[in-house]
């Protein structure tokens, strides 16, 4: 029986990996080495701006790793999602790393760039013609909306990177993908299970975290025509049935179905079994091919700009009152504004939220413990950078002193910065949660292939 193995070194370019299971993993002849560049796991402004959330000297120093790594094995390195977003601009980002390394390591290579930006007339079109359908949570969109969007990219699912693979590159580095079709991609090419590789790449598409020591971060996956294993490279971690299971819930509406371009992946049936105390095999997962090809699209939108004040309240009197005293600073100082600044309310917005309080749940949050201290991070948004600055200048001193009754001292808080507040600039906002059906799964890709290095 045929068998692809996949190396995963890590859940991500950028978070790190263990090189002592890298070089384990290696002794055991992958046939390709893949690693995701990025998600929309930290909001919105990656995709917004273009650029990578990421350190590019961490990303550099991992992409040498494993482009030593490839050498070595003499196998693809596969590379999706690049610089978080996956955006055209990213892409040229991690190809101009593979060109300072090529030269640094005197390699010489054929690199194919799979680009995922879509044109914004495009998919105007498409949405014209009824070819872009909403997904849940519903965002509402209109032609507009569309062409104010500042980057749009759509997902490749394997079509795409196996049109990638088929130009013969060592490299590929690939704009915006699903996290699974980066891995299920080689194995659906040589006659594997199509259940099984895309339920294999959907465990491994976070590295070691599908294991008992999620931060060792090297995984091996061997794909075949009835299932698949998997097997952590650390030599700490172990996969088992339960951690295996479990990650078909991470990040996953419905712990069965897992949606991807062309098709779904049913793994109501799936069995899961230990081969030993570290490595696990699984059969029975089904992959239903849907009628229509469709991509997600993923948006974004500048929304305004931000700044941000932030002070400390360490006295009991206001610790205790908080949010009593945010309340009414709010309401105070948004009069402050109307009368200095002639700002409407719906021109700007100011939100404090309570570090130590409720920041994270707001009203929801249901543990009342009164803490020692408490943070309140004051956040200023409007439709310009210049105007943000001038609201938070505005509001700067009553963050810092405003009582919280008429008949108290004036206060002063503690403060961890001066100025106690600072521009923080673009705020995006996601603006597509949709799928576009394609007639040419590369009708809205491009591919490139590049010969770099010396």
């Amino acid at each position: 029986m045929a068998v692809t193995r996949v190396l995963v070194p890590s859940g991500v370019l950028g978070l790190g990996f263990d090189s002592k299971a890298l070089q384990l993993a290696l002794k055991k002849q992958p046939d390709i080495i893949c690693i995701d560049g990025g998600s929309t796991d930290s909001g919105p402004f990656s995709l917004g701006s273009g650029t990578s959330k990421y350190s590019r000297s961490a990303c550099k120093s991992e992409w040498k790793e494993l482009m030593l790594a490839r050498q070595q094995a003499n196998v693809p390195l596969l590379i999706s999602t690049c610089g978080t977003c996956g955006t055209d601009s990213t892409v040229d980002w991690m190809l101009e790393i593979t060109r300072e390394l090529c030269e640094e390591l005197g390699q010489s290579l054929r690199v194919a760039t799979l680009y995922s930006s879509q044109d914004k007339n495009v998919v105007a079109e498409a949405f014209t013609a009824g070819n872009v359908h909403q997904l849940q949570p519903a965002v509402n969109i209109d032609e507009a909306g569309i062409q104010a969007c500042s980057n749009i990219v759509a997902l490749a699912g394997v079509e795409q990177l196996n049109a990638a693979l088929e130009t013969g590159a060592q490299i590929i580095l690939a704009g915006r993908a699903t996290d699974t079709a980066v891995i299920a991609a080689l194995p659906l090419s040589r006659g594997a299970n199509p259940g099984a590789c895309w339920h294999g790449a959907k465990i491994a598409e976070c590295g070691a975290l599908c294991s008992t020591n999620p931060t060792s971060g090297v995984i091996m996956v061997e794909f075949d025509e009835t299932g698949f294993t998997v097997e952590p490279m650390g030599e700490d971690a172990q996969c088992t049935p339960h951690s295996v299971s479990a990650h078909m819930l991470y990040e996953n509406a419905d712990p069965f179905l897992l949606h991807e371009p062309g098709g779904v992946l049913d793994v109501t049936n799936a069995s899961y079994t230990a081969v030993n105390e570290r490595k696990v095999r699984v059969e029975g997962s089904q992959w239903r091919t849907s009628p229509t090809y469709t991509v997600k699209l993923e948006g974004a939108t500048l929304a305004g700009y931000q700044s941000t004040i932030m002070a400390v309240l360490r006295d009991a009197h206001y610790v205790q009152n908080a949010q009593q005293w945010v309340d009414k600073l709010t309401a105070f100082l948004r009069n402050e504004i109307s009368v200095r600044m002639s700002l409407a309310e719906d021109s700007y917005d100011i939100e404090f939220r309570l570090i130590g309080v409720n920041s994270v749940l707001g009203q929801l949050e249901t543990q009342t413990n009164l803490p020692n201290e408490v943070g309140v991070l004051g956040i200023v948004t409007a439709s310009t950078a210049q105007l943000a600055k001038e609201i938070s200048r505005l509001i700067n001193p009553f963050v810092l002193h405003y009582p919280l009754s008429s008949s108290e001292e004036l206060p002063t808080f503690a403060f961890p910065f001066s100025p106690a507040d600072s521009l923080r600039g673009e705020l995006y906002e996601f603006s597509l949660n949709h799928v576009m059906v394609l007639d040419d799964p590369m009708s809205v890709f491009d591919l490139n292939v590049h010969e770099v290095g010396s």
